[in-house]
């Protein structure tokens, strides 16, 4: 029983884990945050412009079935702007991050050019596969 709870324990201390559940409250938090952002300021700038102070109340029927298409705009828009939101502040500056990365990086050839030929063979190569030439 107790290597089970080790190997459960390992797993739970394992960083993908406690990555994961971190990212899901903030993630949380964060929504709260957006749907404040979309209620309390961005359909109240929209209802100045266009004169509906609540999205949420509007809706049409067809055949006595009410459709609250309002509430779903609301919705769309805190989507949008989660989903710009996120994009700006994380995607790009991490995109950024991991090109300067890549620039900075050296890397070593893998490959090596066969002096009678020209062709291009691995380092580790002792003849050319393509004229049978010994290399140095």
């Amino acid at each position: 029983m107790s290597g089970v709870v080790r190997e459960f324990r390992d797993f739970l201390f394992r960083g993908n884990i406690v990555d994961l559940a971190v990212a899901v409250v903030i993630g949380a938090a964060f929504t709260g945050v957006v749907n404040a952002l979309v209620a309390d300021i961005i359909t109240p700038l929209i209802a100045a412009i266009f004169g509906k102070p609540n999205f949420g109340d509007l809706s049409f029927t067809i055949n006595k079935s009410q459709f609250l298409y309002g509430d779903f705009l609301n919705q769309v828009i805190s989507f949008v702007l989660t989903a710009a939101v996120i994009f700006f502040l994380i995607i790009k500056p991490m995109n950024m991050l991991i090109a300067r990365r890549k620039a900075g990086q050296v890397t070593s050839p893998t490959t090596k050019v066969c002096p009678e030929c020209l062709s291009e063979i691995p380092l580790a190569a002792h003849r050319c596969a393509f004229c049978t030439s010994v290399v140095e």
